[in-house]
């Protein structure tokens, strides 16, 4: 199966999901490349111009909203279409959000590989779709904020529960927990480092 225009880029920081979705597609025959962020993958997207993207949403660094902001904020890049990934935003605000940001489909984890597949041929087979104009940075910003304060609510409350869960499970049972736990704290901690950047930017609009 052949790419005219360009290899699929996937963007995903976690090795095996990157891997699983790599293996999957070149199973099939379409070239692929890879980038763990959105700052790699804007790299990757000046190199080599890809027919698809297919992203995560939380990442270091750059996730995918801001990612697919770059991408639709830049006229050479604008027509790519995009697809987002997302154990973590799934609400129907974050999708709509996800649209906004011109994103042609929104796929949550974990991925049904059939239907995945079934995705990625449409979208290739069919032709660019018309991109929306993209938004305006304030607008964007402003978007952005309200989904990564509504998810570190949800952390916040996650970390409460399983925090009080593991102070009456047995032993045996707390390994499994005390990992969850540990994995909830961190995406918290990276959810609040990209809010503490974004209130410093609307900041800074305030003051233009």
């Amino acid at each position: 199966m052949n790419i005219a225009f360009g290899p699929i880029l996937v963007v995903e920081d976690v090795p095996n999901v990157l891997e699983l979705l790599e293996v999957t597609l070149r199973f099939k025959g379409y070239p692929v490349i890879t980038a763990r962020n959105g700052q790699e993958a804007l790299e990757q997207v000046n190199k080599e111009h890809p027919a698809l993207v297919i992203t995560d949403i939380l990442m270091p660094k750059m996730d995918g909203y801001a990612l697919a902001h770059r991408l639709r904020s830049n006229p050479q890049t604008r027509q790519i279409p995009l697809i987002f990934l997302s154990a973590t935003y799934v609400t129907p605000e974050d999708k709509t959000f996800a649209i906004s940001l011109g994103a042609v489909r929104f796929i949550e984890k974990p991925i049904d590989t059939e239907e995945f597949l079934l995705t990625v041929a449409e979208l290739l087979t069919q032709g660019p779709e018309a991109a929306p104009e993209p938004l305006g940075e304030r607008e964007f910003y402003n978007g952005y904020r309200e989904r990564l304060e509504y998810k570190l609510r949800h952390k916040h409350t996650q970390i409460s529960r399983t925090e009080r869960l593991l102070t009456t499970l047995p032993v045996n049972q707390r390994p499994a927990f005390e990992a969850l736990l540990a994995q909830t704290q961190n995406d918290r901690n990276e959810i609040q480092m990209e809010l503490n950047q974004i209130y410093k930017i609307l900041d800074d609009y305030k003051h233009k």
